[in-house]
């Protein structure tokens, strides 16, 4: 304090006051947000009190993460504390969360032994906001539903309401498969895969098969398929017959069945399921490859003879 009655403080008092730097407190009076009460007879800056509170909130605002702009509109009552707290909570968020994606991008590379080209895909895939990753997922699924309105209402809307995206807190496992997912759906050969699919979907709806059943009839062949499986039945044996008749039904022809099957239970078909069901945490299981491959070798070796 300088010896003048005043009580007022030179820049260096106040520093050694609040364990701030001469450097710092002059560089926020530049940028306006602590002004000098006055200045002595040589120019120099003065503070009182009233000032000491002012930087001890300051310093605190900025500790916080504000920046100068923020922590100038709180002083100027132009907003408040809260308010600005509460913006900082949203960036924040997003910040820790893609922090969690770099970390998880970065496990994945030091696992697998990535090249410098594949950790640039993985990471600038993953690094997607979430509404791009949204996009990506639905313009493939506008794609493969364009222009065939008589595809199974429940096959649309199990296939509308996937929303694939990377958790918060992803595990290498979640960020290998998104970007494999990603990839793949991209992929003009899996699209018109997809497409030819949701082809055969339209087709048989369109000769008035019940909605629903194409939910139902996939459900009802991996159970064929797993029983026929643990029963020890090959599929090219005369005790496959009586399941093949089961999945036919009657005057079912082997051949068209055995078309859609393929199309609907082919290896890049269950890879995609095996993505989708890792990235939103669950296990690969669920492709069932060797169910539906039982029902497959049964059809064949039924449509040849």
């Amino acid at each position: 304090m300088i010896d003048d009655g005043t009580g007022l403080l030179t820049i260096g008092e106040l520093a050694r006051s609040t364990g701030l730097t001469v450097r710092t407190i002059r560089y926020w009076s530049d940028e306006g947000v602590l002004t000098p009460v006055t200045r002595s007879a040589g120019g120099y800056r003065l503070y009182d009190a009233e000032s000491v509170a002012r930087l001890e909130l300051v310093r605190t605002l900025r500790e916080l993460g504000l920046g100068l702009d923020d922590v100038r509109k709180v002083l100027a009552g132009e907003t408040t504390v809260a308010e600005v707290a509460a913006a900082h909570v949203v960036a924040l968020d997003a910040q820790i969360r893609s922090l969690r994606v770099t970390r998880a991008v970065l496990s994945t590379v030091a696992r697998r032994g990535s090249t410098a080209e594949e950790m640039t895909l993985m990471h600038k895939l993953a690094r997607l906001s979430a509404a791009e990753r949204r996009r990506i997922m639905e313009e493939f699924v506008d794609e493969l539903f364009h222009g065939l309105d008589t595809v199974d209402p429940c096959i649309k809307e199990r296939m509308r309401s996937i929303a694939v995206d990377l958790p918060d807190d992803p595990t290498p496992e979640q960020v290998d498969a998104w970007v494999e997912l990603a990839e793949m759906v991209q992929d003009p050969e899996f699209r018109a895969q997809m497409r030819r699919t949701m082809e055969f979907n339209a087709s048989d709806q369109a000769r008035s098969a019940h909605p629903g059943r194409s939910t139902w009839f996939p459900m009802r062949l991996l159970q064929l398929g797993a029983d026929a499986r643990r029963r020890g039945i090959a599929p090219e044996s005369p005790e496959a017959e009586e399941i093949v008749r089961e999945v036919l039904g009657e005057g079912g022809d082997p051949a068209a069945v055995l078309e859609r099957m393929v199309s609907a239970s082919n290896d890049r078909l269950a890879r995609y399921r095996e993505l989708l069901s890792t990235v939103k945490g669950g296990t690969p299981a669920a492709a069932h490859r060797e169910e539906f491959a039982w029902v497959v070798a049964a059809l064949r070796a039924r449509a040849a003879g």
